[in-house]
């Protein structure tokens, strides 16, 4: 099966810290994807900015380098590696002096073409950069900007990013991005559930038992210890992603695939979480912080020797139960858990169906297994569905659990693009519908917020696992006090 392409109209990109890690693991490779596949129409240009000085011909080797480390070898074609790099011009701009930015102007001209200003910096910087594209007046009709997370690290910051960047440019010219949103398998959550008449109405309290969420990474802090020890698991993880991926599991139908109706039903599942605070943390939360263990490249240090041996009580783990106060929802548990250095790198939703009411076969036939269906986003994206059935074969009844498993390396000979190559492309189309509105993001926070107070207060002390574990023992208990387990993630 081959997917179609179909071409956007010619834009004008600018990526303001274009020399950065983002830009060369994710953009450069994104955007000459894109090019091979012949969605750029043309006069495209790729504009980089950053405040390092170079030229056109620097910029363009600095990307060659950049495609050739983060391509596979066998999607690297000459001819349209050379017309992607020819593409390709470099500005250098200082967002605090304003320097750079009059040539930027220049040679952005004054045409009506689409233009995206790509953020690809560190927060505390947005300000500046927004403020000077409104000083030069880059902001045209047809522009558009680009703000990656973290967008903010509370709701107090959040609402003054928001502010800053909604000073210049009109919500439906702003696309926040969060990547784990343009993942092929997050997209199939919505035609799984509103495309399927099977699935919908046992998507209810009467039929599921509890939800999964698993976004697990077998890497450390990856030379991020000063962002992150700021941060922690919570605010870099839940706060975004994972309760984005709990919006898509939990919301209603909406009424269209309109970015809006999409993200009105969103924002309700998000107002409708029942608060954790300081009277339920410690029941609901668990906080963890690898110490040295193993992974399968070797030996690995722990969390406070990545930091240079500084003591830190910031979580490199988290695990929570969260529950929605709505009727469909009412009564079903939803556990999240997110961790750097376990036991495998693994992002998954499990769905487990109540078990039946009785069962009509005798202990020789073997235990009887809830239905799962498990949504695998990476690695080895798709889904499977567990079901029972005999075991082949005479000498009576016997019962095995096994997967309908469609995998979509197998199912889906194209190469499966990757979320950055849909989202930018989804920004020159002018579509929301896989971007954070403002209202999602503050809502998201007015939920975090009092979690990290109730740490703080309770002075809730983060818990030690050895990497290349599933985390500490109390994430296992928070849910099997319930009688439940987590899934096997491997």
């Amino acid at each position: 099966m081959t997917s179609q392409i179909i071409p956007v109209e010619p834009f004008d990109l600018v990526v303001f810290g274009a020399t950065g890690d983002l830009s060369q693991r994710k953009l450069l490779p994104a955007l000459y994807q894109r090019q091979r596949a012949g969605q750029f129409s043309e006069p495209t240009r790729i504009i980089g900015a950053a405040r390092t000085e170079m030229n056109d011909d620097q910029f363009r080797e600095l990307a060659k380098k950049a495609i050739v480390e983060h391509v596979p070898p066998s999607e690297i074609d000459a001819a349209e590696l050379d017309r992607f790099l020819k593409r390709l011009t470099y500005v250098p701009v200082d967002a605090r002096t304003g320097g750079g930015f009059p040539a930027l102007k220049e040679q952005l001209g004054n045409d009506e073409t689409i233009r995206a200003f790509y953020l690809a910096v560190a927060p505390a910087i947005f300000g500046d950069f927004v403020r000077q594209i409104e000083e030069h007046r880059l902001n045209t009709p047809t522009a558009r900007i680009i703000v990656e997370k973290p967008i903010g690290r509370s709701l107090v910051t959040a609402r003054h990013v928001n502010e800053i960047v909604g000073s210049v440019f009109d919500e439906r010219h702003i696309f926040r991005i969060d990547h784990y949103l343009g993942k092929e398998t997050v997209q199939n959550l919505m035609a799984l559930r509103f495309a399927n008449a099977m699935y919908e109405p046992l998507w209810n309290n009467a039929h599921i038992d509890h939800v999964q969420i698993t976004v697990a990474e077998s890497v450390g802090i990856e030379g991020r210890a000063d962002y992150y020890d700021k941060a922690g698991a919570l605010r870099d993880m839940v706060q975004n992603h994972m309760l984005q991926l709990l919006c898509l599991v939990a919301m209603e139908p909406p009424s269209s695939l309109d970015a809006d109706a999409v993200r009105d039903e969103k924002l309700k599942v998000l107002r409708a979480l029942k608060p954790i605070n300081g009277s339920n943390a410690e029941r609901c939360t668990v906080r963890g912080q690898y110490r040295a263990g193993a992974s399968a490249e070797g030996p690995v240090k722990s969390y406070i020797d990545d930091l240079g041996g500084v003591p830190s009580n910031t979580e490199t783990f988290v695990a929570l139960k969260a529950e929605i106060g709505n009727w469909r929802w009412a009564g079903v548990p939803f556990y999240l858990r997110t961790g750097k250095r376990l036991a495998a790198r693994v992002s998954e939703i499990v769905i487990e169906f109540k078990p039946i009411p009785h069962s009509i076969f005798g202990e020789g036939a073997g235990p009887v297994f809830a239905n799962q269906l498990v949504i695998r986003l990476q690695p080895d994206e798709g889904v499977k569905q567990w079901i029972m059935i005999k075991d082949p074969g005479p000498g009576g009844m016997r019962l095995r659990h096994v997967p309908l498993d469609m995998s979509f390396a197998e199912s889906f000979k194209d190469r499966n693009p990757d979320a950055y190559e849909r989202l930018i492309m989804d920004v020159i189309r002018g579509n929301q519908t896989l971007f954070m509105r403002r209202d999602e993001v503050e809502a998201a926070w007015h939920w975090i917020d009092p979690i990290i107070a109730a740490w703080e207060d309770n002075k809730q002390p983060v818990q030690l696992y050895t990497a290349g574990t599933w985390g500490p023992s109390a994430s296992i208990a928070l849910i099997e006090r319930e009688g439940r387990t987590w899934h096997e993630s491997i």
